[in-house]
């Protein structure tokens, strides 16, 4: 029977094609599991390697392929064998020391991309998975369901990600090549759309590179060490400052992120008040219970993060304000829509221009701040219940912080992975995460 092959969307093309030994393109999250026998950890790897091979995806490689002009596809692995993927650690005192090395070394392209550690806890009362998947196999919403996929069979997955909604014709030279009169032709007005698009993003990405003054924190030369922590913050007291200041939920976690980048600055002697450090915001262009195919759809909003505003309410003001002009203009235009120009890249194109394009990063953003959507009731494995889970994002080259957050149970999940050396004290940053949210409570009266 004939394989069944499916080519990389162009974006996900995009991801497999900027990897570097230094800078892997995979995404993880770090789960940690509660238990009542030392033995847990040896069981879960084993429910892990027997339940990979019964989910599709977990068997899918990519390949590239120079037919198509030099694209890749992703198809079934003939050989795939799931004692390459799943592996038990020793004990292990420090699930973020483990992590983080662990996030240092790039997946087997040659093989399915994805790996699940099993980390035991040295009290033996505890252990942690950490799962990776290349970005060109999933995006944190599919790396998510292939992950609880080998979960007990209770785990509830989550609901797809609600997506911006489709955007009208109106504003900007998109709108405006796109409002062609109906005389000419659909494809015409498709291909001059589609060219108002990218110059709309051009421009607005060449607008967001003037007058840029980054930290030294925030950016790096390549090392290829990885670094990684955590906080977690109560969702309750996210929904006081919401209510009582305005805003959304996540306009509170990015306001968090600011004032936590000044606190941490300030403590390294950097100055905090000179800086407006650019955050790329992805958003998924996932339809709720569309069919869509595998592939990575994602654009982003690019705001300022305001670091030099010493006042957390006027703070988290000006992300509201940023994040609903974002939002009014459309995550199909602006620079944070970089994304989409993949579209416009052809196969070879990838290929041959990936290092160019991965260089590129510190000159469009200067952070990533993602979210990325997990489930409300609760995920167990080895009849353990998963207590934390920290999401981490891939880090750009150039960069030296990348920063996902992630809501389960009533908390909410600060993954933050690193450089490590340009970013030895992580753990400062994030303690400043806990002590910004409690200063801005403080002065929001909650």
């Amino acid at each position: 029977m004939a394989t069944l092959t499916d080519p990389l969307a162009p974006l996900d093309l995009a991801f497999w094609n900027i990897e570097s030994p230094e800078h892997p393109m995979h995404l993880g999250a770090l789960g940690v599991f509660t238990c009542d026998t030392a033995s847990a950890a040896q069981h879960a790897a084993e429910l892990l390697t027997a339940r990979a091979p019964q989910v599709p995806g977990l068997r899918m490689r990519i390949r590239d392929v120079w037919f198509g002009a030099g694209g890749a596809v992703r198809e079934p692995a003939p050989d795939f064998d799931p004692a390459h993927h799943v592996q038990l650690a020793s004990g292990t005192g420090d699930f973020h020391a483990a992590a983080g090395a662990l996030m240092e070394r790039p997946l087997d392209r040659a093989r399915p991309p994805w790996e699940a550690h099993v980390l035991p806890g040295a009290d033996g009362r505890s252990f942690a998975v950490l799962f990776k998947f290349h970005h060109a196999l999933a995006d944190g919403l599919r790396a998510l369901t292939l992950a609880a996929g080998v979960m007990d069979p209770q785990s509830v997955l989550p609901r797809p990600a609600r997506s911006a909604p489709a955007e009208e014709p109106g504003r900007g030279l998109l709108g405006a090549l796109t409002a062609l009169p109906g005389a000419v032709p659909r494809t015409l007005r498709r291909q001059a759309g589609a060219l108002g698009q990218a110059l709309d993003i051009g421009a607005s990405v060449a607008r967001a590179t003037w007058d840029v003054r980054s930290s030294g924190a925030l950016t790096a030369e390549a090392t290829g060490t990885r670094r990684t922590a955590g906080a977690v913050l109560d969702l309750d007291d996210i929904h006081r400052i919401r209510k009582k200041a305005g805003g959304t939920v996540n306009d509170v976690l990015i306001a968090v992120v600011a004032g936590a980048l000044r606190r941490w600055l300030s403590e390294r002697g950097e100055p905090a008040d000179e800086l407006r450090p650019r955050a790329l915001i992805p958003v998924s262009r996932r339809r709720p219970r569309a069919h869509q195919p595998q592939g990575n759809r994602l654009s982003g909003y690019l705001i300022r993060l305001p670091v030099d505003e010493a006042d957390p309410l006027t703070r988290l003001a000006t992300v509201r304000a940023d994040m609903d002009r974002s939002k009014d203009d459309g995550a199909h235009r602006g620079a944070g829509a970089v994304a989409l120009l993949a579209d416009h890249v052809p196969p070879l194109g990838h290929r041959l221009g990936g290092p160019l394009v991965a260089q590129s990063a510190r000159l469009l953003f200067d952070i990533l701040v993602t979210s990325v959507p997990l489930p409300s009731l609760g995920l167990r494995l080895a009849d353990c219940p998963l207590t934390e889970v920290y999401p981490f994002a891939p880090l750009a080259q150039g960069q030296s912080l990348a920063v996902a957050v992630s809501t389960y149970r009533g908390r909410v999940h600060y993954g933050l992975v690193a450089d490590g050396r340009a970013v030895p004290d992580l753990e400062l940053f994030a303690q400043a995460l806990r002590d910004e949210l409690r200063g801005l409570g403080e002065v929001a009266g909650v």
